[in-house]
């Protein structure tokens, strides 16, 4: 991965790492596996695509989903986000993916809330 990203800078490179701990904490990495994607293909369609509020909003979703499944993993999820959030401050440590990880848990919940005041 190191290779086929040379001539990016520091900061895409790190953007480019945030956006796969997601996937592989969101869980998409293993459903593209179990699509038979080959790393490559995955490596080559996220290498071009910027964390933004289309993908965040893809990944709410997929939280809603379990939702549906399982309630109150969201709720489980972001508290233990947020810890993760505020040991990584407090240790001096990089904050993008624990700070990525809360963002797109309360844009899931927000939805939720927003669909629930609906019916």
């Amino acid at each position: 991965m190191l290779e086929t990203n040379k001539g990016r800078t520091m900061l895409e490179f790190q953007e480019l790492m945030t956006v796969f701990q997601l996937l592989h904490w969101n869980g998409s990495l293993k459903a593209m596996r179990e699509r038979q994607c080959s790393r490559q293909e995955v490596v080559a369609h996220y290498s071009h695509r910027a964390l933004d509020d289309d993908m965040r909003s893809q990944m709410a979703l997929d939280w809603i989903a379990r939702e549906q499944e399982n309630a109150g993993v969201i709720a489980r999820e972001l508290s233990m986000s947020e810890r993760e959030l505020e040991a990584a401050r407090m240790a001096g440590r990089e904050l993008r993916f624990p700070k990525e990880k809360k963002d797109i848990l309360t844009l899931a919940c927000s939805q939720l809330n927003l669909s629930d005041n609906r019916s």
